[in-house]
């Protein structure tokens, strides 16, 4: 079968998927300090060497200190770094290296629940993650009050979509060296363009129209509202935006990986 033909069938939902979650979690639990540490570590340099020494020479933006600008900016980075990361290394080497998806696929369960396994858990991370630079923003008083708990349920959405959007890349990858092009071409530019660093209304106005299509930029216009205690502009359209994501490319991903596993 081809692209078009897995293409055309819709993956099957089942809660086969949370065998998968649990596995991954177990073995998560081994390395939990050093991982945490590892994925903790660069948003809060970002945060504390940009807030602090850049944000003295900028000032206020958008009415706020940079401080808190970028607080909320770096939670949303950490979660699309923390899924994207697991989604891509981790996944492709239970993939490819160690043969773990073969080994769940001897088992009662079928690509799309390994699949979505896979991504729920690379969400899951996302979430670790940037509750870790919730808290963090929280105990430097850059958090306006408890409405930034419902950070939480959105990181998670977010979570789902850029690992989905990962877990496509990992299908189609032929090696480690593969996912340098999706950092150059697709990640680095989401970062830079979505509003993490600075406002999207700084930009070009074309600019600024391609920047409504990136995933990034919903997720930071409804995470900077409830954490600085803004109202949210178009709330639905954000959600909608992500949640297209998230079916979107579990669709493309797990009609991938057949393609890929199923001969």
């Amino acid at each position: 079968m081809g692209v078009l033909d897995h293409l055309r069938e819709p993956p099957e939902l089942s809660l086969r998927f949370i065998a998968v979650w649990l596995r991954n979690l177990r073995v998560w639990r081994k390395l939990m300090l050093p991982s945490i540490l590892g994925n903790f570590g660069e948003p809060l340099l970002y945060l504390l060497a940009l807030g602090y020494g850049l944000g003295q020479f900028v000032g206020e933006v958008e009415s706020m200190p940079y401080m808190v600008f970028l607080a909320s900016g770096i939670v949303c980075s950490a979660a699309m770094t923390g899924a994207t990361f697991e989604a891509l290394y981790s996944a492709y080497t239970r993939l490819t290296q160690q043969q773990t998806w073969a080994a769940m696929l001897a088992a009662p369960m079928n690509v799309d629940d390994v699949v979505l396994g896979e991504i729920v858990w690379a969400a899951t991370k996302a979430l670790i993650n940037a509750s870790a630079i919730v808290l963090v923003a929280a105990l430097l008083g850059l958090v306006a009050g408890p409405e930034a708990l419902l950070v939480l349920p959105v990181i998670l959405l977010a979570g789902l979509a850029f690992a989905g959007i990962a877990m496509i890349v990992t299908a189609l990858s032929p090696s480690y060296d593969f996912f340098l092009y999706y950092f150059t071409l697709v990640m680095t530019p989401m970062l830079l363009l979505s509003g993490v660093f600075f406002p999207l209304s700084s930009l070009p106005g074309a600019v600024q129209i391609g920047a409504q299509c990136l995933p990034l930029a919903h997720v930071v216009m409804l995470v900077r509202p409830l954490m600085t205690g803004g109202g949210i502009d178009a709330p639905l359209l954000h959600l909608g935006v992500i949640l297209a994501y998230i079916i979107a490319t579990y669709w493309i991903s797990a009609a991938l990986a057949r393609r890929r596993l199923i001969r």
